[in-house]
């Protein structure tokens, strides 16, 4: 999780450029994508954390392997879940807060077995390591976009 705590770290280094925006690039704000990525790893790893390892299902995916190994996800393809949908009330505040509760939520990673896994809408069950990597994944797409709105400015 270490690679995945340093993408956290740059994402709140962006907190304070929340309110920026360019239409071009993304028609959310930069706090939008930020919080969107904060609570989608918070909701992944609650959901490792509470599933039941032995309920685990490895399964091919064509979509998986083929994300996994271009390493990138595509922009503008797929639309988020209302679970990880940031509202519209986003502060500076709220970034600070969501970000703080994901740092605890990391806290018990190292703890989840092996087998512990999220399941994915697309890519069917993650277990730990897959989730570790899609985190990584998705959280570099997020902030591919937060640096493009950044600098279009």
């Amino acid at each position: 999780m270490q690679n995945l705590q340093k993408l956290i770290t740059q994402l709140e280094h962006k907190i304070s450029s929340y309110e920026k925006k360019n239409p071009s690039v993304s028609n959310s704000t930069v706090g939008w994508q930020i919080e969107h990525s904060l609570k989608t790893i918070f909701e992944v790893i609650q959901s490792v954390k509470n599933s039941n390892p032995n309920d685990y299902k490895w399964k091919f995916s064509s979509k998986k392997a083929l994300i996994f190994t271009l390493g990138f996800i595509p922009r503008g393809k797929v639309k988020a879940p209302k679970l990880v949908v940031p509202d519209e009330n986003i502060s500076e505040s709220s970034l600070k807060n969501s970000l703080q509760k994901v740092k605890e939520a990391l806290q018990e990673w190292d703890s989840f077995d092996k087998n512990a896994y999220f399941p994915h809408p697309f890519f069917g069950h993650l277990n730990k390591k897959s989730t570790e990597w899609f985190l990584n994944l998705h959280t570099k797409h997020h902030l591919k976009i937060i640096n493009d709105i950044c600098k279009k400015e």
